[in-house]
């Protein structure tokens, strides 16, 4: 029985020590929170440790929470968050600056935008203070936005966009990224559409009015305060360089041309050439009969004499003949025929 008492002594003497321990751990935590307002019990404190959630920092924010007026978020919420790997001293901070601002967030979009990734604190620091955004954006490879106008004139335009953030579009919403382009494709587009470069320089916040028509902060994180247009600068005169282009790039073929036709005439010349020294051969080759024919003449002619086939006088007529058509040819201009 003593044996029983005793191993009962020593149990409820580790029973307080722990109740001891427990009580010392979390006493101080405990007691902040009661003396703030925000009543929140050991077994609470205990139970956040077995969830591994840092007791301090949820009895801290709650605090913060309970101070500010905001009582609808409770402690399952924020260690909700934590367990979600949430920022939960950023969320905190963002409901405390929106409720300042009077700016409409519930714990569950903060929660949200926290979780996907975005600065929740800076998203409501902006709604309150607006941002600007250049662009083109500062360390970009142009410096300017370069757009040709129909006269052929560029216009060089830098221009800067005010933005505050959109906190019920931030999840899923486009970046700033997409305003920039957006802005800039407004602004070649519109210029483009300007009939000379002197309706842009006379007028530039005609851009900044069609801009804002567009809506260009559709399906994006921000909205869209105002366009300026920083700087409007003229550039070359991209047309008459597009057209001097255009002309070298004729002559070139014109040139091409003239070359290829050249290279046929030439060929051609020397097929004619060919020619010509084929048809002088076959001359030659036909003089040659001829000289040979007109050498067997005389040859024919003695031996008819001889074979009595042909007379004298006949002879003496041939020679009248050859005569005649010699005298006849002298008077032409022509030499006479040897035979």
């Amino acid at each position: 029985m003593s044996i029983f008492l005793g191993i009962c002594t020593v149990l409820v003497v580790f029973l307080l020590f722990v109740a001891f321990c427990i009580v010392c751990s979390y006493f101080s935590t405990w007691l902040q929170a009661q003396a703030s307002g925000a009543h929140i019990s050991f077994w609470r404190l205990l139970v956040m440790s077995l969830r591994h959630v840092p007791s301090a920092l949820i009895v801290r924010c709650y605090i913060q929470l309970r101070k500010a007026g905001i009582t609808t978020i409770s402690t399952d919420d924020l260690e909700s968050h934590y367990m979600a790997h949430g920022n939960v001293e950023r969320v905190v901070n963002a409901m405390v600056a929106a409720d300042k601002a009077a700016i409409n967030l519930t714990f569950r979009q903060a929660a949200a935008i926290d979780l996907a990734g975005r600065d929740v604190l800076e998203a409501v620091k902006t709604s309150v203070n607006p941002r600007v955004i250049d662009c083109p954006k500062r360390g970009a490879d142009r410096d300017t936005l370069d757009a040709v106008a129909k006269d052929g004139i560029q216009v060089k335009v830098r221009a800067r966009v005010t933005v505050r953030t959109n906190l019920e579009r931030l999840v899923g919403g486009a970046t700033e990224d997409t305003i920039v382009a957006r802005v800039g494709e407004g602004i070649v587009t519109t210029i483009g559409s300007s009939a000379s470069y002197n309706a842009v320089l006379e007028n530039p916040d005609n851009i900044s009015q069609r801009l804002l028509e567009k809506g260009l902060d559709s399906g994006t994180a921000f909205e869209i305060l105002s366009i300026d247009i920083a700087d409007v600068d003229v550039g070359d005169n991209i047309g008459a360089r597009l057209q001097a282009d255009q002309a070298e790039a004729d002559r070139r073929v014109a040139q091409a041309t003239a070359e290829v036709r050249r290279a046929a005439a030439v060929a051609y010349e020397q097929e004619m050439k060919a020619k010509v020294q084929e048809m002088q051969a076959k001359v030659q080759e036909m003089q040659a009969q001829v000289v040979a024919a007109q050498a067997e003449i005389p040859l024919a002619m003695a031996a008819a004499l001889k074979s009595g086939k042909l007379g004298v006088m006949d002879y003496y007529r041939l020679e009248n003949l050859r005569s005649d058509t010699d005298m006849r040819r002298t008077i032409a201009g022509e030499e006479p025929q040897q035979i």
